[in-house]
This record gives structure tokens, C-alpha cells and sequence, in this order.
């Protein structure tokens, strides 16, 4: 059954340099290439630059490395196939255009053609597509958001899960508008209000699980890039189960009807995953996806937060590797580790206690001593092996790790707990199955490619204790939400500062 279809085929509307509006001309220079009529066909300095930030992986608000001249060439004469004579093809053609028009031409053309996402082509068609008016009807603060899309189409999109960092660009470049002296602060103040709240037109594709279908398209242009998703008549087959899915989000609704105003919540996000295969079966992003007062869009399945003491089972299984075991004796009791003195979550100390009481009773104290023994690094390197992608700056963590004091996505999580699940092998997370061509190849096609990164053994004991009802029950009870008589279940809640995120994960 399908989850997303694109209705219609390609959206686009020529205009006259004419009845392109100062607005959207200057919107897009700022955002894409602001030397356009004092350089020629193409800017070295910017090439070098992009490349730089592409290969140390830099983020920037930047106007982009290719000139609008080699942008114009590379979606309207190219392929998308990326080489090194379809560059050199590129450049050949920036120059020759160049020659045989003025820049006023060019950029008529290059707004008349480039993708904004959705099938518009064109700022006639996006302004059509997106705001139900014509170019010249646009706004600054509308403009300066058809600009920030050029970038990257599907990733700012307004129907995609990226609304804060879309807004981020525009106010960058409505602020770059300022220092240009193409409008005052005034101007930029007003239209920056304006961007926060903008309404948008009423999506006219298909679309089911709109998170996960968002993140499918997000990793498919990161895969193969923004012309060929746009245009490409992909098939895409993947792993998503509608039946979980449908119960994933009644979940999350009944859950939120029942419990939210009890205890100030506001949004909630699932994830499942088959841990053999690392499939996706269910993604809800939010409570929400049209809800803008909660940031519906925002896909919080994928989005960096503060685990609490979910994270705490990989610090215990990074010990167990060492010379500890579930047996091992800890003191919980006040400890000063050097101006840091943690608390437990029940404020009371209970003297000497073994690892699997301790991680059943998620005891603070004697995690921080876990991680303490077993060495930051050592869990790092364990965390990443098992699926989690971010923790990436080492200095920026400490002792306060092991309770969650490092950011980390609840997609990556689910996948750490997948290794427990499956005897220490790693499927690495997938949402495809297959994906083919409009004339029928196959680009790629779900393979197993697992991989043994914790000892069997280790695995079993974790999730031995997170199973063990008896051995939590002295701080939990024995008939806790994690509970299940009619099933052993493995799980670990998490809780962060001021209550801010809630984790269960099992």
C-alpha cells in the first residue's frame, strides 16, 4: 500500500525579467550568489570553500559554492549523474552561456527553472505551489523562504520535519539583506516576525506516516541526491508496517488524551524496529504533524535529545567486557568525583549493592562509578559500534554521560537496544527495502549486512536484568508500568533534568 505519491507532474511557469519582483531577485542572490553580476560564469573561492565544508563536514549558513550561472547549466542542459567530466561539462557550459547571454537573461532563466521542491520548477511555480499567489505578490519574508529552499529542497521544505532550521536560513538571509543595504533593519525585523508564522498552501500529495515518509525522501536525496528524487519516477519500497504503524500512532494519541495534562507534556514520538533486520515497522514523529503549536513537522524520532538513564545499560555492557560482571559489588553511598556529586533518583544511598541491582534500580551513584571504571572513551567506542551516531565530540562529556548528559536520537537508541535483542549482532537501521527506476532497474535492494559488536553473553545479561522484575521492584514495586505477567519483557526508562524528556526503551 502506498505511503506517499506526488500528484501531478512538473509545475513550471516562464516569466519575464520584467515581472520577477526585486524581492525574489535579491533574495536569491543573497542565498545563492551574491558576486553574480560582478564575476564570470564561475567563483573558484566559492567552489573551494563548499568542497572544504563538504569534506570536513563543516556546517554554514553559506551562499552556495556553485554560481547561479553553473547551477542554471547543471539542472537544465545535465544529468544529475555525478562525475568528474560531467563537472568539467559544467564548467564548459558556465562559461558558454555566459558568453552568449547577459546576466539579466540568466537569471530570468535560472528562475524559471530551478527545483524548489514539490514539482514547482520556477518561482512562478512556487510561489503557485506553496502560497497560492503569484511571484509578484510575494513578500519579503515569503521570498527569503523560497530563497532558503534552493539549497536544499526537501530538507526545507514546509511540508518537511525541518521547520526550525528552515527558519534559521531565512533569518540569516534576511539579515545578510541588511548588510547588503538591499533593506533596513526595520525591513528585517518585520519580515523575520512575519517568517516565524507564515502559512502555508495545503500539501496536494499523498502521504501516510508523514514523518517516515519525510525521512525516507530526506535519505534518499542524501543517497542520490535532490534532481533525481525530484524527478526521477523512484519506486521505493519500504520496510514500514501499516498495521504497527496504525497502532504506533494510536498509541501515542490515546497515550497523550490520558496522561499529558497530568504531567505537562506536549509531544511524544515511537519508534519500532525489527532488531534481526533493523527494519523500520513504525516512526511517529510527533503527537501531531500538522500541529504547528507543538512543532508537529519536527520529527522528534530523529532529533538530538538527552536520554537519561536509558543510556545507562551500554555503560554497563562496556563493563562487562572488562572485568566486571552482574555479581560485582558497588558502594552506593555520597561520592565526590571531583566537584560532582550525583544523587539518586529516590535521594537515599543503599550502601552495597551488585551491577544488576544497581542497573535494575537505575541507581545514579554506582553508574557513575561504572563509568568511572570501565573509562569514557571505552564506552564511547561501545556506543558507537552498537548504532549511535552522535556523541562525537569526546571533550565535551563526562562522568554525567552515563545519566544522559550527552545528546543522542531515539532511532539510534532503539538500534542499541537492538544489539541486547539479538545476541550482540548489529543490523544497521534501514527504512528501504527496494528502489527502482522509472524503466525498471533496481538501484538498490535490502540485503543483511549484520555484524557482531557485544558478546553474546554480555547481551543476555543485559537483557536479563532489564527483564528482572524482582530486582527493580525495591526502587520500582512490583507491578511497575514495565510489568508485563503474561510475557518477560527487557526495559529501561530515562529521565532527564527537570523532566524535560522521558525515555522508555525495550
Amino acid at each position: 500500500r502506498p505511503i506517499y505519491t506526488a500528484s501531478g507532474g512538473i509545475k513550471r511557469f516562464d516569466l519575464n525579467f520584467s515581472d520577477i519582483p526585486d524581492v525574489v531577485k535579491q533574495t536569491t542572490l543573497t542565498a545563492e550568489d551574491r558576486n553574480f553580476y560582478h564575476e564570470f560564469a564561475i567563483n573558484i573561492k566559492g567552489v573551494i570553500r563548499a568542497a572544504y565544508y563538504d569534506i570536513f563536514h563543516k556546517t554554514a549558513f553559506l551562499s552556495g559554492g556553485s554560481t547561479i550561472t553553473q547551477q542554471f547549466v547543471k539542472n537544465a542542459l545535465l544529468s544529475p549523474q555525478k562525475s568528474i567530466t560531467r563537472k568539467i561539462k559544467e564548467l564548459i557550459l558556465a562559461i558558454e552561456i555566459e558568453i552568449m547571454y547577459s546576466k539579466d537573461e540568466i537569471l530570468t532563466m535560472y528562475l524559471n527553472q530551478v527545483p524548489y521542491g514539490s514539482n514547482a520548477y520556477g518561482i512562478e511555480a512556487a510561489s503557485q505551489t506553496f502560497f497560492n499567489k503569484h511571484a509578484q505578490e510575494l513578500t519579503l519574508a515569503e521570498a527569503a523562504t523560497l530563497a532558503a529552499m534552493l539549497q536544499r529542497p526537501t530538507y526545507y521544505s514546509p511540508y518537511g520535519t525541518h521547520p526550525n532550521e528552515r527558519l534559521a536560513r531565512v533569518n540569516w538571509i534576511i539579515d545578510s539583506m541588511v548588510s547588503l543595504k538591499y533593506i533596513d533593519q526595520a525591513e528585517a525585523d518585520k519580515a523575520k516576525a512575519e517568517a516565524k508564522n507564515l502559512k502555508f498552501a495545503e500539501r496536494h500529495d499523498y502521504v501516510v506516516a508523514p514523518h517516515f515518509a519525510q525521512y525516507v525522501k530526506d535519505f534518499l536525496v542524501d543517497k542520490y541526491g535532490e534532481q533525481v528524487v525530484e524527478s526521477g519516477g523512484l519506486k521505493v519500497t519500504t520496510t514500514l508496517d501499516l498495521d504497527k504503524q496504525a497502532m504506533a500512532e494510536e498509541a501515542i494519541k490515546t497515550g497523550a488524551a490520558r496522561r499529558f495534562d497530568n504531567i505537562n507534556a506536549s509531544n511524544a514520538a515511537l519508534v519500532s524496529l525489527d532488531p534481526k533486520t533493523g527494519q523500520i515497522l513504525a516512526m511517529v514523529g510527533s503527537r501531531d504533524y500538522f500541529d504547528n503549536s507543538i512543532d508537529g513537522q519536527v520529527n522528534v524520532a530523529v532529533a538530538e535529545r538527552q536520554p537519561g538513564s536509558a543510556f545507562k545499560p551500554i555503560v554497563y555492557a562496556t563493563a562487562f567486557k572488562q572485568k566486571y560482571n552482574p555479581a560485582f559489588t558497588l558502594w552506593d553511598v555520597q561520592t565526590d568525583f571531583g566537584n560532582y556529586i550525583p544523587r539518586n533518583y529516590d535521594g537515599t544511598f543503599h550502601g552495597p549493592v551488585s551491577m544488576r541491582k544497581a542497573l535494575a534500580g537505575s541507581l545514579n551513584i554506582p553508574a557513575v562509578k561504572t563509568l568511572y571504571l570501565t573509562g569514557l572513551d571505552n564506552v564511547l567506542n561501545q556506543a558507537h559500534s552498537m548504532g549511535i551516531t552522535t556523541l562525537n565530540d569526546r571533550n565535551r562529556y563526562g562522568l554525567s554521560l552515563v545519566l544522559g548528559g550527552g545528546e543522542i536520537k531515539l532511532l539510534d537508541l532503539t538500534t542499541a537496544y537492538g544489539v541486547f535483542a539479538d545476541n550482540g549482532m548489529l543490523a544497521p537501521t534501514t527504512p528501504i527495502l527496494k528502489v527502482t527506476k522509472s524503466n525498471g532497474k533496481v538501484l538498490e535492494e535490502y540485503k543483511e549486512n549484520k555484524k557482531n559488536v557485544l558478546d553474546p553473553q554480555i547481551a543476555y545479561e543485559i537483557s536479563s536484568i532489564l527483564s528482572d522484575n524482582q530486582a527493580r521492584s525495591y526502587i520500582f514495586g512490583s507491578n511497575s508500568a514495565l510489568y508485563f505477567p503474561d510475557r518477560p519483557v527487557a526495559a529501561k526508562t530515562g529521565t532527564t533534568s527537570e523532566y524535560r524528556d522521558a525515555w522508555t526503551i525495550g
